[in-house]
């Protein structure tokens, strides 16, 4: 089992405002949460280790992961209010983000995490919170605490609007580094932690912190992989975007699920990685997120859509 960790929230998209008022839909979402979820659609199992408010917004969220699978044990439910993500989508598909945080998102505490049972390999953890307080202390003591007896997978999917000061969050992030068995960072991400930098030189900045692998998206430019004895870069999949919402959730996921399914998810595993295995499993992260970037919002795909759309792509 996969224990993701990090917010979960209400995404509310907003349409073109007319005279009318302005067309809305609420989903639910958070970068964490739809990494739950998407493994949980690629038959990985996962568990969700998180607050949700006892609100409707949080009844949604739960009755959410209960029916796509995803464990729920360690789970708590809180008095605070769900967090709302108004998104808005620009013409080329690129979403734009503003926050209404109430605090159910953030309300896991130190104290409160629970032990893991012995099924768990791994802990997928990131976005906002890793930087807000007090979930981003338990993630960070979760990390501590497991780092070396499980594989710990981090996305830091930067949020500056809720984040706040980015530069006083990197020293943070470096400390959680070193506790990672991967690093998956998207170009964007890099720029708002370091400003312009170059994204290998950060990558191996961060493997030189203890990670093994790390993996810099770049959207429509395709990702490149970094170990100790390897730079593999892949391009990306041409498709036609509806939008780009998910498609890192999707990517880290896929990834994930690809190295759980091949017998690579662990510590010694990932340690010597060969490149033919890193070529597949970027092959198999860029097909699943090229299928969520074909339809509106964070909707992941199941394993058979990303096979169906790989052997499309063979064909």
């Amino acid at each position: 089992m996969i224990v993701v960790c990090g917010e979960a929230l209400i995404d509310l998209f907003v349409g073109r405002p007319d005279a009318d008022g302005i067309a809305t839909e609420a989903v639910a979402g958070g970068s964490p949460f739809n990494v739950a979820l998407g493994l949980a659609r690629l038959g990985t199992r996962s568990a969700f280790l998180s607050t949700l408010s006892e609100d409707a917004f949080g009844e949604c969220l739960l009755l959410k992961l209960q029916q796509a699978g995803v464990d729920t044990r360690y789970l708590r439910r809180v008095p605070h209010a769900t967090t709302l993500s108004v998104v808005a989508t620009t013409a080329d598909g690129q979403p734009h983000y503003t926050f209404h945080a109430e605090g159910a998102d953030r309300a896991l505490a130190p104290a409160n995490l629970p032990s893991l049972l012995d099924d768990v390999i791994a802990i997928a953890a990131g976005s906002y919170a890793l930087g807000v307080e007090p979930i981003a202390s338990a993630v960070e003591t979760l990390l501590q605490r497991e780092r070396g007896r499980r594989v710990i997978s981090l996305d830091p999917n930067i949020r500056p609007r809720v984040l706040g000061d980015v530069a006083a969050f990197r020293p943070r992030f470096e400390r959680l580094v070193g506790s990672a068995t991967i690093v998956k960072a998207s170009v964007e991400d890099i720029d708002l932690l370091y400003g312009p930098a170059d994204p290998a030189e950060v990558a191996r900045a961060w493997l030189a912190r203890g990670a093994n692998l790390v993996i810099v998206t770049a959207g429509g430019e395709g990702a490149t992989a970094y170990s100790s004895g390897a730079t593999i870069a892949r391009r990306a999949h041409p498709i036609s975007v509806v939008d780009t919402v998910g498609a890192g959730d999707t990517f880290h996921a896929a990834l994930l699920a690809f190295f759980e399914a091949h017998g690579l998810l662990s510590p010694t595993a990932l340690a010597s990685l060969t490149e033919d295995q890193i070529t597949a499993a970027l092959a198999f992260a860029s097909a699943a997120a090229a299928v969520t970037c074909t339809r509106r919002g964070a909707d992941l795909p199941s394993r058979a859509e990303v096979d169906a759309f790989l052997k499309g792509v063979r064909s």
